[in-house]
């Protein structure tokens, strides 16, 4: 098989990627899908080979069946490959158990931008990374292909994969569809090879009649074609190898029988002691060197050697990286593995771990081989699995819900024995629920709730708090908030500290289906046995938590005394404190947001990142990290709000919850729609995405998906559709199921999309409501929305100097509650408004600080709509000079004024300002204009033509 034939296609669709790599929009991830033996192998030899010959880095990896619970196997098998000692330098790859104890939570998800920097660093030079048998690659890999997928490198990177189809776990599977959906990925699909090629390629001295049946009994496969001509060129008579003979009668390895059995065939022939090592390869992979092989067969190692150098005669043995030695193939290897006995495999696994607890080797690396020797109940290597398992819970969950499975099944179910397997349940249900299979979990917590009974209540009812948080995620909250109540109800109920985390558990839940008065009681309850109970923590939690709920609810004063009070017990806390409830800075950190108090917002949500990074709270990163997101969209910083919905994204797709993911997805929507390009289709595409994760729930996230869809929607010119998505979101045109503290905000996008469809009246109906709601929750923010509505409405009407009285007065909301990427939409929507009504210095101060807000922020939809009304705003528009460049528009207006002569009384009462707001102005505007005083500023504005009349 030294040549490659058959796949002019695919080769010629790779060279393309090759050629145009980092500087078109081709494809930079490669998805190569075909069955066993079809080629996928040779195709990724043959694309390396021409990027090596192109100059570029190549790093090529191979996952294999047997260590699909090796986490980052595959990754770490191709970065062997670099030759630059960086990835040990960066410490990209310890030993997982190693990476587990240094960081707990950053590796799994903060490793992922860690590796795909590293990869653009490569990429400057041109880098393919080719990850074969994807199909088996442990679940940290599979997580980390995944945002590789969606994140790709930036520069020269080129990721190919090759996989088989069938075997694919289904949620890889969907990311490489819906990374070729998008046109992310190229998707080739091996068929067989014809027999002209085939045949001319690798049966060219096989007569033709027979080389015809050949190819039949082959059905294309390259394979298994290889072997059947080697099979007749030794004198083996390929009997019965008909199409229909093999086709549905597959070998336990996962291969056609007849290709199995041709397979093994060349190892007939081996001597005994050959046998053994090449059971023990098969058994070992990684650890395959001469010194373990010694071990893990009895053999001497002089035997060893002299066996091992037979089989590379025979080529079935060949040099791995490392000093290991490898078969000749996977596939032989998955053969020879499956066809050792039982006993003798557990044997050779037994005699490595052995061999590796000798020389100190970690329970992260021998937990391969202890598991695999586990026959029966054996206390020692069970204390092994669980302390792998305790270090892996954090870097690869399913990792460690795998061995304390392994356990669970060996460990006799006897009384003496009841509370332990019950810890090691309540672990494995955690890492199961972090792994993203919340169903299996809640399934193993239901188990155990009912039959923990009054033996055991403390662990039943951490049962149940943990079991309320797979329910919530599974879209569950009437179920979990019946779970706990239940809890809370038993007699004797549960200690002071556990009926303060259920109660919280029951605030949460309410919050999520907007629910929360009916959970108000219970939340102040918390909070007063915390108190007495002399509980810090648990108190600024349910303090916390109040103050989010009655953000929500839109009741500000009883919000803002809450978030003050947590705020301050918060502030007092050390972090190993509040790490016990990280919760707390969630739901702070959200109240604050809500509130319009970004600063404090901000300060408690980085605390919270830093804390749930370092003591491994995933749970509680994806809602800190779409606040902070939040945060920064409003405040406009566009790319780290985009780089944090993003991570929120990968830890939700991670944890399998639909409903969580449409939450971070319907953030993620609004940055898309203000980071991207007017005419970009990425918010549009991720609004959809959210709200069908989504579902048809009827609470908070659901809500907010659709609203954010609803914005898109509009954007993308589709006004009807916008109506339908927030109205859909509310409940109805008044939007009597959203959370009142946003409703303002959600009626100024409706009563726009209302005057698109042409329905005048409804648009009315919303503006009137914003108004209204503005007005008694007496948020800033939300009153700017308001206002803007009624700018919307009075431009409709044809009242354009109200409209930019209107918009002016949004503008300067914004300016007092610290929003500066609404400001400048406003100032935008207001600039050409001005330069109708022949204000045209208004319209060109208002432009530029819009402009450069935008610019600086990275709002690249309002860059462009700045661009689009430019020429108009400032057409025939003196130019500023450098004296007035610094002024704001409200200043620029303010010193207008002066020129005409209006005294600081008038200037207040024309733009409903106060006489000391006017007066600040005054001082801020002579110092950046550097004049001495009033007249000296009417003189200057006269001169350059921005004075009265102009």
């Amino acid at each position: 098989m030294a040549e490659l034939v058959g796949r002019s296609s695919e080769l010629a669709g790779l060279d393309a990627l090759l050629a145009d790599l980092g500087s078109s929009e081709l494809p930079k991830v490669a998805d190569i899908v075909g069955e066993p033996g079809i080629g996928k192998s040779r195709l990724l030899d043959e694309v390396c080979a021409r990027a090596r010959r192109a100059g570029f880095t190549v790093l090529r990896g191979r996952a294999t069946e047997y260590e699909q619970h090796v986490p980052l196997r595959l990754f770490t098998d191709a970065f062997a490959d670099a030759d630059d000692g960086a990835v040990a330098d960066a410490g990209l790859f310890a030993d997982a158990g190693a990476v587990a104890d240094a960081a707990p939570a950053a590796p799994r998800f903060g490793l992922h931008r860690d590796i795909a920097a590293y990869l653009t660093r490569l990429g400057e030079r041109g880098l393919v990374l080719a990850l074969d048998d994807l199909h088996w690659a442990d679940p940290a890999s599979r997580e980390l292909v995944d945002h590789l997928i969606r994140h790709p490198a930036r520069g020269r990177v080129l990721l190919v994969v090759a996989r088989r189809d069938r075997q694919t776990p289904t949620s890889l599977a969907a990311a490489l569809t819906r990374g070729a959906d998008g046109g992310a990925v190229l998707h080739l699909a091996l068929e067989p090879l014809s027999e002209r090629e085939s045949v001319l390629a690798l049966a060219p001295d096989v007569p033709e009649d027979q080389a015809t049946r050949l190819h039949a009994a082959s059905e294309g496969n390259p394979l298994y074609l290889f072997a059947l001509v080697h099979a007749y060129r030794t004198g083996a008579s390929p009997r019965g190898l008909t199409p229909d003979h093999h086709a549905d009668t597959v070998d336990p390895a996962g291969l056609p029988a007849g290709l199995a059995a041709l397979l093994l065939d060349e190892l007939a022939a081996l001597t005994g002691p050959q046998r053994q090592v090449v059971e023990a390869v098969a058994a070992l992979g990684d650890h395959a060197t001469p010194a373990l092989l010694s071990v893990a067969t009895g053999l001497p190692r002089a035997d060893v050697e002299n066996a091992t150098g037979a089989l590379v005669a025979r080529d079935v043995l060949r040099a791995g990286p490392g000093g290991r030695w490898v078969l000749r193939h996977p596939l032989v290897r998955a053969l020879v593995y499956e066809r050792t006995g039982p006993a003798r495999r557990a044997e050779v696994h037994r005699r490595t771990a052995r061999e590796l607890a000798r020389r100190g080797a970690p329970a992260t690396e021998r937990a391969r081989h202890v598991e695999r020797s586990m026959t029966s109940w054996d206390p020692q290597a069970a204390e092994v699995l669980v302390e792998a398992a305790a270090r892996f819970a954090s870097t690869a969950p399913a990792t460690a819900a795998h061995l304390l499975d392994v356990v669970l099944t060996h460990m006799p179910d006897t009384p003496d024995r009841w509370a332990r397997r019950g810890e090691l349940v309540l672990a494995r249900a955690r890492a199961l629920g972090v792994s993203g299979n919340l169903r299996e979990s809640r399934d193993l917590l239901h188990a155990l709730i009912e039959t923990s009974g009054k033996d055991h209540p403390e662990l039943r009812t951490q049962a149940v708090a943990q079991c309320a948080v797979m329910e919530r995620h599974l879209g569950h909250s009437p179920e979990a908030t019946a779970l706990l109540r239940r809890e809370l109800s038993r007699d004797p109920g549960p200690s002071p500290a556990q009926g303060v985390s259920l109660r919280l558990a029951l605030g949460m839940s309410a919050l999520l289906t907007a629910s929360y008065p009916q959970a108000r009681a219970d939340v102040a309850q918390a909070a007063a046995v915390a108190r007495c109970d002399d509980d810090p923590t648990g108190e600024a939690a349910a303090l916390a938590l109040a103050a989010l709920g009655e953000a929500y609810e839109g009741e500000i004063d009883a919000a803002a005394r809450f978030a003050d009070a947590a705020g301050s017990l918060a502030d007092a806390l050390t972090d190993p404190g509040l790490a016990t409830l990280c919760e707390a800075l969630v739901w702070l950190g959200w109240a604050e947001t809500l509130l319009e108090r970004y600063a404090d917002a901000e300060r408690h949500i980085s605390r919270g990142l830093d804390i749930a990074r370092r003591t491994g709270q995933l749970h509680v990163l994806p809602h800190l990290l779409t606040s902070r997101a939040f945060v920064h969209l409003t405040t406009c910083r566009l790319p780290s709000a985009l780089e944090a919905a993003e991570e929120a994204e990968s830890i939700a797709r991670a944890a399998g919850s639909d409903e969580l993911l449409g939450f971070t997805l319907a953030i993620k929507t609004l940055v898309l729609l203000l980071s991207r390009p007017l005419g970009d289709g990425s918010a549009l595409s991720t609004g959809r995405e959210a709200t069908a994760a989504a579902g048809r729930s009827r609470g908070w996230w659901s809500s907010l998906a659709w609203c954010m869809l609803g914005h898109a929607t509009y954007v993308s010119g589709d006004p009807h559709g916008a109506q339908e998505a927030i109205t859909k979101a509310g409940g109805g045109p008044e939007l009597p199921l959203l959370q009142p503290s946003i409703r303002p905000g959600q009626l100024d996008t409706l009563a726009a999309a209302a005057l698109a469809a042409g329905d005048v009246e409804a648009a009315g109906r919303c503006v009137a409501q914003a108004t209204r709601e503005a007005d008694r929750l007496g948020l800033d923010g939300q009153r700017a929305a308001a206002l803007r509505a009624r700018a919307t409405l009075a431009e409709h009407r044809g009242e354009t100097t109200e409209a930019v009285r209107l918009l002016d007065a949004a503008a300067q909301e914004y300016v007092r509650c610290g929003q500066p990427l609404w400001e400048a939409y406003s100032l935008l929507r207001a600039a050409p408004l001005a330069q109708r009504t022949g204000q045209g210095a208004r319209a060109a101060a208002m432009w530029r600080r819009a402009h450069r807000i935008a610019v600086d922020g990275g709002a690249r939809l309002l860059v462009d709509l700045a661009e689009l009304i430019g020429p108009q705003v400032m057409a025939a528009t003196p130019a500023v000079p450098p004296q007035l460049a610094e002024l704001t528009a409200r200043e620029l207006e303010v010193a207008r004024l002066v020129a005409e002569g209006l005294s600081n009384q008038d200037i207040a009462a024309r733009l409903h300002l106060s006489r000391r707001t006017v007066e600040t102005h005054l001082s801020t505007i002579y110092r950046k204009a550097s004049v001495p005083s009033r007249s000296a500023l009417a003189g200057l504005m006269t001169r350059v033509g921005l004075g009265s009349g102009s």
